[in-house]
């Protein structure tokens, strides 16, 4: 029996397989297409994703394949520069085509040792109190301990569990590819310049070798949403909003989406799991779609890895839901705000000119790009300081960086006092004994995820918080003396 099933091999699923594998679980990924999507649905990495990618030791190889681009707020399109000393080491949105991005996570996946299977469509799923029994498209079942579902909007795992997806369909819809132009680059400025005073909807620009990235909003939204729209439709709704089609020409790809917003009733059904875009859907404004699926992952694989192992502590694995479906139902808000932000109306217009006055005082604009870049995650794990459930940034610690010390997924006790002790828990938990003038704690402890879960001096106290994130403790060499 293989310890867990991930249906669905795109950022979300492939995020997750190496979380779990970096615990030693036995990971299978099954995934419907033969070859990854050439579509590029997102276009950058928000500064939460990219801490945890420099947590994992990953951001180098992100790097190499992106750029760096200066803080700017693009809160229902209004451009403003993100607000002076935000809380971390990365102030900046990485661009980098969400090809790339799945590639790189499925290498990494690969790397670690998690089995990837291609044109495998799940059909059929049974669970009972021992595993889950999952069935495909060619008549193969395959037994698993937990599984998890990270297929998308149109999830067939989250129909199968019959788990809620309550929410409104898309009432409005834009069609996107990339494609040649034969109109020069600057005409096409001019005129995006133009139409984009009042429909923020619409652009188009240089996606690299004389390809063009094109998003128009469509006349109404499509009856099949599944079917690509034609080079011709793009061509039309260009005319109709820019009056030019601008020579457009040999599309790579054409698409379509929505702002559908949709939030699943529940997280987890019995040893079925659910994140990503199975587990939520919004319009993609402010870019928040694939971070917010890699984020689900990482707070999710260390949590099931302890299930698997049979060392998760009672209500570990339910927290994953307690935790992350209300950031979700955050992340809606201010997708469903910025929709409708973006009508083109005289009052709507008038909103957004004193929403972007407003965006000129500082605390009003870290709130929004907070809330955008999920700075702003605190996660409920009980009484004490106000640091308690949000995520440490990386400092200077000792000698080197505290990401540095994260690589491996474990939870990590930084102790300043050098009186402090993980003993009974060092199979789950690092100690660093290191001072920082960036830390004000005496000592921290941080779950895998990098949230502070623990901040103080007292080792009763400090032992009590190791048993209720990392369960009981195991027999240490103090006990053998």
């Amino acid at each position: 029996m293989i310890d867990a099933i991930i249906v669905g091999g795109g950022p979300t699923g492939m995020m997750l397989a190496s979380e779990l594998r970096l615990h030693g679980v036995g990971v299978l990924v099954v995934e419907q297409d033969a070859e990854p999507t050439p579509q590029v649905r997102s276009l950058g990495l928000h500064v939460r994703s990219i801490e945890i990618l420099d947590q994992r030791g990953l951001l180098d190889r992100f790097l190499a394949h992106g750029q760096k681009y200066p803080g700017m707020g693009h809160f229902a399109g209004i451009d403003k520069p993100w607000p002076e000393s935000l809380d971390t080491a990365h102030d900046y949105i990485l661009g980098i085509p969400q090809p790339v991005t799945d590639r790189l996570l499925a290498e990494r996946a690969a790397e670690l040792g998690a089995e990837i299977r291609r044109r495998c469509a799940v059909v059929g799923l049974t669970q009972d109190d021992d595993g889950v029994t999952v069935e495909l498209d060619d008549g193969a079942t395959m037994r698993a301990s937990y599984a998890a579902g990270c297929d998308g909007g149109r999830s067939t795992m989250r129909k199968l569990l019959g788990v809620g997806f309550p929410g409104e369909p898309p009432a409005a819809e834009w069609l996107t590819g990339e494609m040649e132009a034969t109109a020069p680059a600057e005409e096409i400025a001019a005129v995006v310049a133009e139409v984009r005073e009042t429909q923020r909807g619409f652009g188009i620009g240089p996606s690299g070798e004389d390809v063009h990235r094109v998003v128009v909003p469509a006349a109404d939204v499509a009856e099949d949403r599944t079917a690509p729209p034609t080079l011709e439709q793009v061509r039309e709704r260009l005319r109709a909003v820019a009056g030019t089609d601008f020579g457009v020409h040999s599309p790579r790809w054409l698409s379509r989406f929505g702002d559908a917003t949709r939030l699943a009733e529940q997280y987890r059904s019995g040893r079925v799991l659910l994140a990503g875009d199975a587990a939520h859907v919004h319009p993609p404004l402010g870019g928040q779609g694939l971070n917010l699926g890699i984020q689900d992952a990482v707070n999710l694989g260390w949590k099931l890895a302890a299930a698997v192992d049979g060392s998760a502590p009672d209500g570990l694995l339910d927290s994953y839901h307690a935790e992350r479906r209300p950031v979700a139902a955050e992340v809606l808000v201010n997708t469903r705000a910025q929709s409708a932000l973006l009508a083109t109306d005289p009052g709507t217009q008038a909103v957004r000119q004193l929403l972007a006055e407003l965006l000129d005082v500082d605390e009003v604009s870290r709130r929004l790009i907070e809330k955008i870049t999920a700075l702003d995650v605190r996660y409920d794990v009980g009484d004490g300081s106000a640091r308690l459930g949000t995520r440490q940034r990386d400092i200077h610690l000792g000698d080197g960086r505290l990401y540095d010390h994260m690589h491996e997924a474990r939870g990590l006790l930084i102790d300043q006092t050098g009186e402090l002790d993980a003993d009974g828990w060092n199979d789950r938990v690092d100690v660093v004994v290191a001072a920082s003038e960036e830390l004000d704690d005496p000592a921290v402890l941080l779950r895998p995820d990098g949230h502070i879960v623990w901040s103080g001096a007292d080792q009763d106290d400090l032992a009590a918080t190791l048993r209720r994130w990392f369960g009981p403790r195991a027999a240490s060499s103090r006990d053998l003396s």
